[in-house]
């Protein structure tokens, strides 16, 4: 045999091994982030500093977050990849999580174990005074009777080196219906969730906020009639977490918003004239909502919060951009006030140590519209700050503007204080131009008068 015919046989050889061998996944497209903050409405007391932005998840979207008090940051993020299968409710999407010790400069992933989905943090976590990390699982699932929930509670007691769990849980739900209704896109949705923050209360007690349909939830979403609107309610804990009982319903309209009310965030002020005062912003399809108590939430005052004059029903705004744009019916959506009013989404909010409030939202013109065409100003995800307990917000930055988004964002105070990471994402689910998780360093500074 010649040393061409060898040459050849080697060939074969090699291509066939190769054509048998899978091809590794494809490496994720990060979009380029140039996003530079613009004030919408300044306070001379106020002022806000931006770090560089930094790449968070690839591939990641919708984050959430924890900072601890050495200042490690845990974020997690909805990947592109499928969640396992699991007779437990689980989102469809698996979840990725990272780590950074060293102040977001790097981060190290945290891989699932096989068939484990694992924590979903959209569910919240708190570092407790004595140093505990607990942490929810977003899902609440069916219970063995009528009014029980089932749920998950993950613990770190060495600064997230190590979790345990999932530890079960119990929540008593008086009237909840966890058969009710779709999820929003027409799948069945066999739980209820908890929503973004845990506060703990000075004699220990944990308060959290749960989402979903309990008697009498009925009324169909605007834009998707199996999906019946949510209400939101308080939980409390006495147990560090193991056991939650409903205290009160912090918001219930089937005639709000197109959602009702649902992914709500919860705050607590921490001094002053009204320490102790709760404040919940809540999304509802349309503007955001905000309910105080001052009675450790039995019983709230509610209405609606619009930031720096971003009114969602301002549709002559973006009628123009938008004026042959259909819905997925082909029909035009300037005619559709479902489809042409705005929406803000997925609010989260921070009480800092030194008393100042900030809050971060999602504006989306319109609502599904803005996906293909993101381009409107309004169209990107905010920050908002307030001095005197959430009363006024006389602060307000839009961080992303006309570029694509879901909108979702979240936000954690450091042991520095007054400075808080902002995370969100670039990309969406579908449009193939790219999609990851970033964050940014934001410190605050007031003038004292």
């Amino acid at each position: 045999m010649t040393l061409r015919m060898i040459a050849a046989a080697l060939g074969l050889i090699v291509a066939a091994r190769a054509a048998s061998t899978p091809a590794p996944p494809p490496k994720p497209i990060i979009p380029v982030a140039a996003n530079r903050p613009q004030t919408l409405l300044a306070d001379p007391r106020v002022q806000l500093r931006f770090a560089e932005e930094r790449l968070v998840i690839a591939d990641g979207l919708q984050p959430s977050l924890l900072v601890t008090r050495d200042g490690t940051i845990v974020a997690q993020s909805q990947l592109s990849l499928s969640s396992f299968p699991s007779q437990r409710y689980s989102s469809h999407w698996a979840m990725g999580t990272v780590v950074s010790r060293d102040s977001a400069a790097t981060w190290e992933r945290l891989p699932l174990k096989e068939n484990d989905n694992g924590l979903n943090l959209e569910g919240g976590a708190i570092q407790l005074r004595d140093g505990t990390i607990v942490a929810l699982d977003t899902y609440v699932t069916p219970g063995p009777t009528a009014g029980k929930g089932e749920g998950h509670l993950y613990v770190s007691n060495d600064d997230w080196r190590t979790l345990q769990g999932p530890l079960p849980i119990t929540f008593n739900l008086p009237g909840v219906n966890f058969l009710g209704s779709s999820d929003d896109g027409g799948r069945p949705h066999a739980a209820v969730r908890l929503h973004r923050r845990i506060l703990e209360l000075p004699n220990g007690d944990l308060l959290t906020t749960l989402y979903g349909w309990f008697e009498g939830d009925t009324t169909p979403s605007a834009y998707m009639p199996t999906m019946f609107k949510t209400r939101v309610v308080l939980l409390r804990s006495t147990n560090r977490g193991r056991h939650w009982d409903l205290v009160s319903v912090v918001a219930a309209d089937g005639s709000v918003g197109t959602e009702g009310f649902d992914e709500a965030v919860l705050g607590r002020i921490s001094r002053g004239p009204r320490a102790g005062r709760l404040l919940c912003f809540m999304r509802t399809g349309r503007e955001l909502w905000q309910a105080i108590s001052d009675d450790e939430g039995l019983t709230w005052k509610r209405q609606p919060r619009v930031f720096a004059d971003l009114d969602v029903y301002r549709t002559e705004v973006w009628a123009e951009q938008f004026r042959d744009a259909r819905d997925k019916q082909g029909r035009l959506i300037i005619d559709n006030p479902t489809e042409m009013i705005g929406a803000v989404v997925d609010p989260d909010l921070v009480v800092l140590r030194s008393g100042a409030l900030i809050a971060s939202f999602g504006v989306r013109v319109p609502p599904r519209a803005c996906w293909p065409r993101a381009e409107h100003p309004w169209n990107g995800s905010y920050l908002a700050v307030s001095l005197d307990d959430g009363q006024t917000w006389s602060h307000v930055v839009r961080m992303t503007s006309g570029v694509l988004t879901t909108h979702y964002t979240a936000i954690e105070e450091s042991p520095v204080n007054n400075r808080v990471f902002f995370a969100y994402d670039l990309g969406d689910w579908r449009s193939g131009q790219g999609r990851s998780t970033f964050g940014r360093w934001v410190d605050l500074s007031v003038a004292t008068p």
